[in-house]
């Protein structure tokens, strides 16, 4: 990627601190937001220097630490019901952003898929419209055109939009499931979902941080959208567990939250060429199988 740089992240949650794992290995300076010490302890131990920071809670002396940045990741969720704009990186610190134009290469905001909405089992590109059919997704979606029209003028930051389908890694995967006994098998196979794994976000990041291309959208996801009841069983497979039952999804429905239910109710699957093509992206587990294994062999 070049010179190290420096990176600071609003939200130092699972995919930011993959990121900085990676690019500490490189050189890189990093520091993020947190909202309790337990979290800033956790910073610490892996070099990361924490500043305080919530919807409530404004950064301190914010325009000093941001011009000190080469680099910004944004991974904090919108606010709901929000008066004064959803995002609370923009309604704090868009001034102060866009007075450290000169200083920044690259802004990341992390979305999801969501913001597509239902296309109805078909294969959704970045051109795809966006159409969310939940108030969550469109949230999503409005704090999304709110960063990208920072990136055309007068404004000029150099923000890019990174759409991630269902995030798992160590700890957050189907094997965890397995382990606890909370694992399902729904029986909808013509359903299918696109996920990634967080190494691979990280990946996805780093190559567009070396190949900065202000207003671009990219869908982050692997090569195989599957059903969840296929990773489930791959994921039994590999720890030599018996498989849970088999539910219709009309019984697996009653005891969903419905966050879960919003999952079930869209029904598409991404398209990743873009991060390919654009960014030279060389996914390292281009399907649940190969991010299952390398967990499991990860934890021994």
């Amino acid at each position: 990627m070049g010179s190290a740089g420096r990176l600071f992240c609003f939200g130092f949650g699972y995919s930011a601190e993959a990121l900085a794992r990676r690019l500490k290995t490189e050189g890189w300076t990093i520091a993020g937001t947190c909202r309790d010490d337990t979290r800033k302890a956790e910073m610490a131990a892996l070099g990361v220097e924490a500043h305080p920071f919530d919807s409530a809670l404004p950064l301190s002396d914010a325009a000093k630490v941001l011009a000190s940045f080469t680099h910004i990741l944004i991974s904090v969720p919108p606010d709901s019901g929000a008066d004064q704009g959803l995002d609370p990186v923009l309604r704090h610190h868009r001034d102060h952003l866009l007075g450290a134009v000169k200083s920044l290469r690259w802004i990341g905001y992390l979305s999801s898929t969501g913001v597509y909405g239902d296309a109805q089992g078909r294969p959704v590109d970045e051109s795809w419209p966006s159409r969310p059919t939940s108030a969550r997704s469109q949230r999503r979606l409005e704090t999304e055109n709110a960063w990208l029209a920072l990136s055309r003028r007068p404004s000029l930051l150099p923000v890019h939009v990174f759409r991630l389908a269902g995030i798992y890694g160590p700890g957050r995967s189907a094997l965890d499931d397995v382990r606890k006994g909370t694992a399902k098998r729904i029986d909808r196979p013509r359903h299918r979902f696109s996920r990634i794994h967080v190494d691979d976000i990280a990946n996805v990041l780093a190559a567009s941080m070396a190949r900065p291309h202000a207003g671009a959208v990219y869908n982050v996801s692997d090569d195989e959208p599957a059903p969840p009841a296929m990773v489930t069983e791959e994921a039994c497979r590999l720890l030599k567990a018996d498989l849970p039952p088999l539910q219709s999804f009309t019984e697996a429905s009653r005891t969903m939250s419905q966050m879960a239910l919003g999952f079930w109710r869209d029904d598409r699957y991404m398209l990743n060429v873009r991060i390919k093509h654009e960014l030279g992206v060389k996914l390292l587990y281009p399907d649940y199988r190969a991010g299952l294994k390398a967990i499991l062999k990860a934890k021994g």
